[in-house]
């Protein structure tokens, strides 16, 4: 997997475990992984005080060279979500095909991005609303791959998430 980039957004307010656990995954299964900020500072802290120093600006990584991109949950999504560079970068990522996953109330940032329409997908309860009103198919099941979308519901779901985005990453068959 040396030189397959996965991006995962951060910002303050993330949900800690689904930052590191994908990220500590997806690092075990030799993916380069990079946590990225919309805009510095580049420390941030989670929702449970976890510190997170990101790796770089989101601006400064090109939709073309990753792999995925992973949208974690906490309040983080909300912020992300209004952010139209963060939103370009998801469509871009989704548009070639790539890995475009999220957990919890991460599908915040796919919902605006405008990528679920008619697609399979889970998160938390509190969103379920925002998912079926933005024409997705919610479904209440640990983990979901519809395509190159894999979406999960809460933290205990991480293994089946963690799971799911491997399937994906390593393509059809």
């Amino acid at each position: 997997m040396a030189g397959k980039t996965i991006v995962i957004l951060v910002a303050g307010e993330y949900e800690d475990l689904e930052v590191w656990y994908p990220r500590l995954r997806l690092e075990e299964a030799g993916y380069d992984v990079k946590l990225c900020v919309a805009e510095g500072p580049l420390d941030v802290k989670g929702k449970h005080g976890y510190p997170c120093r990101a790796d770089s600006l989101l601006s400064a990584i090109a939709p073309a060279s990753v792999e995925g991109v992973i949208a974690p949950g906490g309040w983080a999504p909300d912020k992300l979500r209004r952010d139209p560079a963060v939103l370009a970068f998801v469509r871009a990522v989704h548009e070639r095909g790539k890995l475009v996953a999220s957990i919890c109330h991460g599908p915040w940032i796919p919902i605006s991005a405008g990528i679920l329409r008619g697609r399979r997908v889970t998160s938390s309860l509190g969103i379920k609303d925002d998912l079926v009103n933005a024409g997705a198919i919610w479904v209440d099941e640990p983990a979901v791959v519809d395509g190159n979308l894999v979406t999960a519901r809460v933290p205990k779901d991480l293994p089946a998430f963690a799971r799911a985005m491997l399937q994906v990453l390593a393509g059809p068959g």
